[in-house]
């Protein structure tokens, strides 16, 4: 059972501002709570209806109706499980970011797309992802639920993209992918790096751009398609570094 006044509280974690505040955030359904219960992430609170099966049992969780998780939930279909858990303090570490290749992303505003770059950035074991300041908001309802679990393993870092670029720039190479780059699959690529993904309609934004070593490209096969989905570019990006390497 869950009061008025916990509803009430677990709802305000729907907005940023809340979150920020109170440096909560919620995470839902059982493939993602479990994942997150297996994380550095602190648990505050579980609530669940009946069917859900935690995976550690060292947990508490409260259980509720579907009635009061509908209320709770930011779901449009919510799913046996909502899960309260702090916001982590984190802080950049550049100089172990210099042996790794990650990932950069300037303005992506979409939840689902930065929830699935940080899902694939797991598949393809990039550990880290820096933001710029004005991308959509980790700890979203939405971004996290993208995720799939992906948030418990991905280290993501706001910060001023231009100034963490310009240092990182003395040491490392930065990928930019652009219309006009070189062709990646005939591109030499490193084994370590920055890649640069730009916003959704406007791309990489002109004062990083300046900061691209080298421009990147998918090349275009159809005569028709205008461009990629941010996320699906990543994925495409991400999946020809690991090949090279390999």
């Amino acid at each position: 059972m869950i009061s008025k006044a916990e509803i009430k509280q677990v709802k305000l974690l729907h907005q940023k501002k809340n979150r920020e505040e109170k440096q909560l955030f919620i995470a839902e359904g059982p493939k993602v709570v479990n994942e997150l219960l297996k994380s550095k992430f602190l648990v505050k609170e579980i609530f669940a209806t009946k069917e859900f099966k935690v995976e550690n049992s060292k947990f508490k969780v409260r259980e509720i109706s579907e009635k009061e998780l509908i209320q709770i939930s930011a779901l449009t279909t919510p799913n046996q499980v909502l899960s309260v858990l702090e916001i982590p303090v984190t802080k950049l570490n550049m100089e172990s970011l210099k042996q790794e290749l990650f990932l950069a992303l300037d303005d992506i505003r979409d939840p689902g797309n930065l929830g699935t770059i940080i899902r694939i950035a797991d598949w393809f074991g990039i550990k880290n992802i820096i933001c710029s300041e004005s991308c959509v908001d980790l700890f979203n309802p939405k971004v996290v639920q993208a995720t799939m679990g992906s948030i418990a393993r991905v280290n993501v870092y706001s910060c001023n993209l231009e100034t963490t670029l310009s240092e990182f720039k003395k040491s490392i190479a930065i990928y930019g992918a652009t219309i006009d780059g070189g062709n990646i699959y005939s591109e030499k690529l490193s084994s370590c790096g920055i890649i640069l993904i730009g916003n959704e309609s406007k791309g990489i934004s002109e004062n990083l751009l300046k900061l691209v070593s080298q421009k990147i490209s998918i090349p275009n096969f159809s005569s028709e398609a205008e461009s990629l989905n941010a996320a699906i570019a990543t994925a495409v990006i991400c999946s020809e570094f690991r090949r090279k390497k390999s």
